[in-house]
């Protein structure tokens, strides 16, 4: 230091200075580091049809899932979380809008569908948005497009879409795998199609020179009922017919690199700011067609194997948001959109070679189901600078992801917005912590729990198709049901009979949830 004709007394007003400096930067960077630790990073890994005892840390035999099982470990294993619905658009419709599908009779949709969530309506994503965060959807969309006034047009910008609905970017297969059109698309574009040979579904008849699995069954590798037996794409019969957009055809054995290539870069470009990342798996639906690289990985065949593949895709995730070094401030909720199935359309041997698995753990039912294998699924809370690691039985819904991230990240929620959603952000951070104390599953009736009870409504609707197509119990009956969980969680011993004054009262209740109008 160079001292002035003032000498030493200058020279203590510049140290007085630069310690006052130092102590407001220390300030600033501590109340810096508060806020950003209180808008961590949030990464949704929904995969699709993965049953309770689908993973490792969850019981799984024949294939394993050490990805998942890492977090699982150092987080919160969920042993009493649930979907909203045991089908896949209820499920995808419910997390992102905090409601219940059935108040907009959301059911699985077509690959040309509308878009069923309003782009006036609130979001997860558009409340994230509102706390600072970049948004991104990456992988099956499932949730419609467009606005219905007329057919989606393929060959222009498809919209609206994820961005109009609070999305800053999305890499979407616009439905499912099973679903034409067989394309991938970014932001509101379809990828690689070029002008010459323009893209064109129907689901309505057959378009287009492509063979179909009905008419040419033996070009297909994997035998399909007839709902699958249209277009053929990549030796796949899919639901619907499709025509041109032959450069921009996806392939399924791909998909595992594709989709983790974009969520990573996604990652990589937004790692100073907080983002959400909803990584929306399309394994492991069917087809089931895993890279040859996870083939044989399992001893349950392509099913199986597709597990390994979603596992594989998890840890390069989680791997890239260590390298990114955002990992510790990153809360990661690992579920599913719905109960498993093993005949779901076609033919891979998937129910054959099963073995001792139990895809639905020890619970009834599976996808489409009434029962608990319906909903109740897989779930992992993983967010080191919170989230001491346990084991909950807390009763959690899918939901209540959306209050309870607005209570994280301090965005107070209007009177009308998110109306079913609870704040249960202590359950997900404290494995001691309780939850819910009712809850409503959505199938082809409603059901709901409280305490040890579970109330399945009558059902004119029988679902025999599901018994017969899908080799799953329905859970549908004319008459009610009425299940004590905490003695019977396999549903065997209907009690309605015997108490009918619990049957009228969790009748009522149920009633209450379908009227309610706001929060």
């Amino acid at each position: 230091m160079k001292f002035t004709k003032t000498g030493i007394y200058t020279s203590l007003l510049m140290i007085s200075g630069l310690l006052t400096a130092c102590t407001e930067t220390a300030d600033y960077s501590k109340k810096s580091s508060d806020t950003r630790e209180n808008k961590p990073n949030i990464v949704i890994f929904y995969v699709d049809d993965l049953g309770y005892g689908d993973v490792g840390s969850y019981g799984a035999k024949g294939v394993a899932t050490p990805n998942i099982d890492a977090l699982a470990k150092a987080g919160i294993r969920f042993t009493d979380a649930h979907t909203s619905a045991a089908t896949c658009t209820p499920s995808r419709y419910s997390l992102l809008t905090g409601e219940h599908a059935f108040r907009r009779k959301a059911a699985v949709l077509e690959g040309d569908a509308k878009m069923i969530i309003s782009t006036s309506q609130a979001t997860l994503p558009k409340m994230l948005k509102k706390a600072g965060y970049a948004t991104a959807v990456i992988g099956k969309w499932h949730l419609g497009l467009g606005d219905g006034t007329q057919p989606i047009n393929w060959n222009e910008a498809v919209k609206p879409g994820p961005l109009e609905v609070g999305f800053d970017r999305s890499f979407l297969l616009p439905a499912t795998g099973d679903r034409v059109p067989t394309v991938y698309l970014k932001d509101h574009h379809v990828v690689n199609l070029t002008a010459s040979d323009p893209l064109f579904v129907s689901y309505k008849e057959k378009i287009g020179n492509r063979p179909t699995g009905s008419e040419n069954p033996e070009l297909r590798r994997q035998g399909a009922d007839a709902q699958h037996s249209n277009t053929i794409i990549n030796g796949i019969s899919r639901i619907g017919w499709m025509q041109g957009g032959k450069s921009a055809e996806w392939v399924d054995e791909d998909f595992y690199k594709v989709f983790t290539e974009q969520a990573n870069d996604f990652i990589a470009e937004k790692k100073n700011d907080p983002f959400f990342l909803f990584f929306s798996f399309h394994d492991i639906h069917e087809p089931h067609l895993p890279n040859k690289m996870f083939q044989g990985k399992s001893t349950m065949g392509l099913r199986g194997d597709a597990i390994v593949q979603m596992d594989y895709i998890t840890g390069q995730v989680v791997k890239q948001l260590k390298a990114q070094g955002v990992f510790d401030n990153t809360l990661i909720i690992f579920t599913s959109d719905n109960g498993a199935v093993l005949t779901d359309g076609y033919d891979d041997q998937s129910h054959e070679l099963v073995g001792e698995h139990k895809p639905n753990g020890i619970y009834r039912g599976g996808k489409y189901s009434a029962y608990e294998a319906g909903t109740r699924v897989p779930t992992i809370v993983h967010y080191p600078s919170k989230v001491k690691a346990g084991e909950s039985d807390a009763l959690i819904s899918q939901i209540d992801i959306y209050a309870s991230l607005a209570k994280l990240v301090g965005v107070e929620l209007a009177s009308e917005e998110a109306i079913d959603s609870q704040d249960t952000l202590a359950a997900f951070f404290n494995a001691g912590e309780s939850a819910r104390s009712q809850l409503v599953e959505e199938s082809y009736t409603l059901a709901i729990r409280e305490g040890a009870y579970k109330y399945i409504r009558p059902s004119n609707n029988r679902g025999t198709w599901i018994t017969n197509t899908k080799n799953i119990e329905s859970g549908l009956s004319k008459t009610a049901q009425l299940f004590n969980l905490d003695n019977d969680p396999q549903e065997l011993t209907n009690l309605a009979s015997l108490y009918p004054d619990v049957v009228e009262d969790l009748e009522a209740k149920l009633k209450v949830v379908e009227n309610k109008s706001q929060r």
